[in-house]
């Protein structure tokens, strides 16, 4: 598992008081070692939010980014369970997504590799940064 997966940080716009006990992050950006074009990114990351939008209630934008090579990618947090989280990442092309259980951030491949794999807790991982 790429070592970039345990460095990532994440920012919303706003601070969030209560977080659910368990949620997905999700993304549909170009996956690892791909490259898209901006249009085709926009276009996956809406599919994204339509699709996730009609599993859940709770559906807000986090960033995903890396403090060291500044690399960002907009991504969906959601409230669904950790295999359906797999299931959609492994439909939208990514190699990876995050799930938090408890404040408990971990990393999943989304393939027949999955299993949940500690990266730390979350909240110490998460900034408000106001748009």
């Amino acid at each position: 598992m790429s070592p970039f997966y345990f460095e990532t940080h994440f920012s919303h716009s706003d601070e969030i008081n209560h977080w659910p006990d368990q949620f997905a992050i999700i993304t549909a950006y170009a996956t690892t070692g791909e490259v898209w074009t901006d249009e085709q990114n926009t276009q996956a990351d809406l599919k994204l939010a339509e699709k996730l939008g009609g599993l859940s209630d709770w559906l807000i934008r986090l960033t995903g980014y890396s403090p060291d090579t500044h690399h960002k990618e907009e991504g969906w947090a959601v409230c669904i369970d950790w295999d359906k989280a797999c299931d959609i990442g492994l439909e939208f092309k990514q190699d990876a997504i995050y799930y938090v259980s408890k404040n408990t951030l971990t990393v999943s491949y989304c393939d027949e590799r999955r299993e949940r794999v500690l990266v730390g807790d979350f909240l110490e991982r998460i900034h408000y940064k106001p748009s």
